[in-house]
């Protein structure tokens, strides 16, 4: 269980060792079909190893970049990550999950808005893209909340469940994330703060504390 008084967190890049954490979240069946689109078979731990073994690579040109949120005590509470990430259109993916225990904390909005910081600040990215399945109200409620703009619906392209299900794809454009940030920052109470680095950095938190706007 996450630490009850606990409400600073902060994030720093997954590592392999972390695997162990993780790979019993995407064990829960209903998880795996509710966010993943591209997998529905549990993955054992040498199996989830290797399919992570790019974001691992020295080269760093796997074009993903993936983060664990962690409490003060060194708790994993969830990770949130780019995908895809293209230097020529700049533009990536952004993903995110949270342990089922720490859900509705708020961390998980903190967290993404912090990797949405970094992905139009530190690497200069325009466009981020996401998506999730038609009845998933929470995902669909967080890329909200970040001012994504739904862009289009693909028509029975999420198998779960035993049915088909739509998709619905949403995008952030920086220009539009400049202006979301500040409305964002105000909503958020400073309760629960997600930090990047192993001491709270005021420059690069969520709520943002110094910066109103980029």
């Amino acid at each position: 269980m996450p630490d009850k008084h606990t409400s600073s967190f902060k994030l720093r890049p997954l590592e392999k060792a972390d695997l162990e954490v993780v790979t019993p979240w995407f064990q829960d069946i209903e998880d795996l079909a509710r966010f993943d689109r591209t997998s529905r078979i549990p993955l054992n731990l040498a199996q989830t190893e290797e399919n992570w073994s790019d974001v691992f690579s020295a080269s760093a040109g796997s074009g993903k970049c993936w983060f664990v949120a962690e409490s003060h005590s060194g708790q994993i509470v969830g990770m949130s990550g780019l995908e895809a990430i293209s230097p020529i259109n700049r533009d990536a993916i952004v993903a995110m999950f949270v342990d089922k225990p720490t859900r509705r904390l708020g961390v998980g909005i903190r967290a993404t808005a912090l990797v949405v910081d970094f992905a139009f600040r530190q690497l200069g990215l325009n466009r981020l893209t996401s998506y999730y399945r038609v009845d998933n109200a929470n995902s669909r409620d967080l890329v909200a909340k970040l001012g994504c703009q739904i862009e289009g619906t693909m028509r029975q392209a999420w198998f779960a469940d035993g049915q088909f299900q739509d998709m619905v794809v949403v995008g952030l454009l920086r220009q539009d994330w400049e202006k979301q940030r500040v409305k964002l920052a105000a909503e958020l109470g400073s309760e629960t703060v997600v930090s990047f680095g192993p001491s709270s950095s005021t420059d690069w938190s969520w709520p943002p504390q110094i910066r109103g706007s980029q």
